[in-house]
């Protein structure tokens, strides 16, 4: 009765763990069996080939090809099946849907800061909404960390300097345990949270009551603040490229070379401008290293991923004056 309570495997909570687990079992299945053959094969050999007397010698034996051809191609074929199979499924897992809810996660010692689009913010706590595809950005503000939902079958690592990114779709509502699965200091242990899967409407329902103002609308204010738009206008005299429009797309780089707008781009011209200058423009801008948190970092490339066609603000001196207030009328004359 006691062996019953013991749970082997933690249950498949999404899609993505039924076909982890059919790899996983495979790998297994075969490891047992060879291991098993191996030892059977390794008594028998030593018993029936034993030598029984000290003036025996044994009789000279000649390969066979057939039996050569035997043990090599049935071994690489099963070990193809695992390659493709093992290949189809990693692909699955690297490549994440169009319509993923994006949510950025920054791993510390000792917690996991979750920032959803909306503006919530969570601590060692994550809601998402059951059958949605979700796709974590990833990063580290000091060591590396390794996002670990078990149920779901997903671990990625969270890297200092530069993003990295996972997704899962969760298949049954219910609270599921979070851990980091890389070592990264003293207290390792106690970095766990839970990862809440709701309806849709409950969710819905979280997010009116959780909502702190969108991602983009922070980085909006961020990026006024910081003064970006006084090089980075929409303009053609603009000392900057223009940031309309600019995500998931190529841009030209003055070295002749081309490199995609992602995420990890975006960081990397915010942190260290001089890396990749674009083709036509001076290396002008400063480095933000040091001024910008990790969530600040997070709201400004989301902000810059919403910039469409029309959308980069004017700067200050663009902008018409408030009109004055009229004269106030002198003593006793009357108001117009």
């Amino acid at each position: 009765m006691a062996f019953a309570q013991i749970q082997l495997f933690p249950e498949q909570a999404s899609t993505i763990a039924p076909r982890v687990d059919a790899v996983f079992f495979y790998v297994l299945s075969l490891s047992a069996f060879f291991s098993l053959l191996i030892a059977c094969l390794v008594i028998y050999f030593a018993i029936r080939y034993r030598r029984r007397s000290p003036k025996e010698i044994g009789a000279q034996i000649h390969g066979s090809m057939v039996l050569e051809l035997f043990w090599t191609l049935i071994p690489l074929g099963l070990v193809m099946i695992l390659f493709a199979w093992g290949a189809n499924v990693y692909f699955a897992i690297a490549r994440p849907p169009d319509d993923a809810l994006d949510i950025y996660v920054v791993g510390r010692q000792w917690m996991w800061k979750i920032q959803h689009p909306e503006g919530q913010r969570e601590i060692n706590t994550l809601h998402i909404p059951v059958d949605q595809p979700v796709k974590l950005t990833m990063t580290s503000e000091d060591v590396i960390h390794s996002f670990f939902v078990p149920a779901f079958r997903t671990k990625q690592d969270a890297v200092p300097g530069r993003y990295s990114t996972t997704w899962f779709q969760a298949t049954k509502p219910g609270t599921y345990r979070l851990f980091c699965a890389e070592y990264c200091g003293t207290e390792h242990s106690r970095m766990v949270g839970n990862v809440i899967v709701m309806k849709p409407t409950d969710y819905q329902k979280w997010l009116e009551e959780s909502a702190e103002g969108s991602l983009a609308l922070q980085g909006r204010k961020l990026f006024t603040k910081l003064q970006c738009i006084t090089c980075h206008g929409a303009t053609a005299q603009a000392r900057a490229p223009v940031l309309e429009g600019i995500f998931n797309t190529h841009v030209p780089l003055n070295d002749g070379r081309s490199v995609l707008a992602d995420e990890n781009y975006l960081r990397e011209s915010i942190l260290q401008p001089a890396a990749k200058i674009v083709a036509g423009y001076q290396p002008i801008m400063p480095t933000f290293q040091g001024i910008i948190k990790e969530e600040e970092l997070i709201e400004m490339i989301a902000y810059i991923k919403s910039l469409q066609r029309g959308q980069t603000p004017p700067r200050v001196e663009e902008t018409l004056p408030p009109e004055a207030p009229p004269p106030a009328p002198a003593k006793g004359e009357k108001q117009p």
